[in-house]
């Protein structure tokens, strides 16, 4: 049976991805590897831990010893999502997001390298390309111009992958997409922080005057994307995958709220963030021509979706808010190691 190591399967697009690998990858093993840092929850996939082609493995991509231990059983194909994420972050301190991004992506493309993995698919960003006026739309022509430490280091890692294809023919292949919404979504980024804090009916931090536009897609269409380009894209491209769904911040918010019946009173503006870029939109007509792909949620539909999923699960982000979930993975870890 063939090895897939997905990296930072842990975190809420690689856990929604490894769900549906499961289902629709019956001859691959998936091989969760995850450093398991903040924003890694094995909450996220309990109902498939003790699935019988699913593995877990706590393994750091900065950690070249770590990664010769498990690519050394084996490594058919890699799907790249670890990565720190957070653009805020980021701003504070661009540290871990240079050595994750940048120098674990090279230590994976090494070790894969090494191993002959024949597909290795690179989950980047659509922030790479910096900003957009109010037209126009990211192709994957469009020149690489990353405005924060975030983005410039996943510019970075998108540009190592390029390299180990042009230098050495690795079948790598990248995509850059939207911003993702749905179950899962570690809530310090928008859409979960609203749902959670206006069921807490705690302020909600909107920066500047909330027009900054972003193209939504549902997670588990991104994630169907990813599957296609993983069995079917060409090695050395570049797929945008978008939503078709540009929306503002505040627009985004204000749904939220009708959707929970909630004031907008509870909007608070706050001073905007440095270097924030005003608009992303993805032209995604490659994929759909090349692999016959199409977004399929309804962002109303799935936004609501998304609300009563927070809905029905307080305990999951209420664990994640206090911190509680860290403590619950440690255990679960521990006890897979028999200690």
């Amino acid at each position: 049976m063939k090895r897939l190591i997905v990296t930072g399967g842990a975190g809420f697009i690689g856990s929604n991805f490894i769900r549906l690998a499961l289902k629709e990858l019956e001859d691959w093993k998936i091989v969760n590897l995850d450093a398991l840092t903040y924003a890694g929850n094995l909450e996220n996939l309990t109902d498939v831990e003790d699935h019988e082609r699913y593995e877990f493995v706590k393994a750091d991509i900065t950690d070249p010893q770590s990664l010769e231990a498990v690519f050394s059983r084996g490594a058919e194909g890699v799907i790249h999502f670890a990565a720190e994420s957070h653009v805020d972050r980021s701003v504070l301190d661009p540290t871990a997001f240079v050595r994750t991004n940048v120098v674990g992506t090279q230590n994976l493309l090494n070790a894969a390298m090494k191993h002959g993995t024949e597909r290795f698919l690179h989950v980047s960003t659509d922030e790479v390309y910096g900003s957009l006026g109010p037209e126009g739309y990211f192709t994957e022509e469009t020149p690489l111009a990353p405005n924060s430490p975030y983005s410039a280091s996943k510019a970075g890692s998108d540009l190592l992958v390029r390299a180990a294809w042009h230098t050495h023919g690795f079948p790598a292949l990248i995509t850059r997409c939207s911003n993702n919404y749905g179950p899962y979504q570690f809530p310090e980024k928008l859409i979960p922080l609203m749902i959670t804090n206006a069921l807490e009916d705690k302020p909600l931090p909107v920066y500047g005057d909330g027009g900054n536009v972003r193209d939504w897609i549902h997670v588990e269409d991104h994630c169907r994307a990813l599957l296609r380009v993983f069995l079917a894209g060409r090695p050395g491209e570049v797929y945008n995958i978008g939503g078709n769904s540009e929306r503002t911040n505040i627009q985004v918010v204000e749904g939220i709220l009708g959707i929970l019946g909630k004031s907008k009173d509870l909007i608070t503006y706050v001073k905007d963030r440095p270097g924030h870029d005003r608009r992303y939109a993805i032209d995604s007509s490659k994929i759909q021509a090349e692999l016959g792909w199409r977004p399929e949620r309804n962002f109303e539909e799935g936004l609501e979706e998304t609300v009563r999923w927070y809905v029905d699960h307080p305990s999951w982000w209420k664990r994640v808010k206090s911190g509680e979930y860290l403590e619950y993975y440690e255990k679960q870890y521990r006890e897979r190691l028999g200690g």
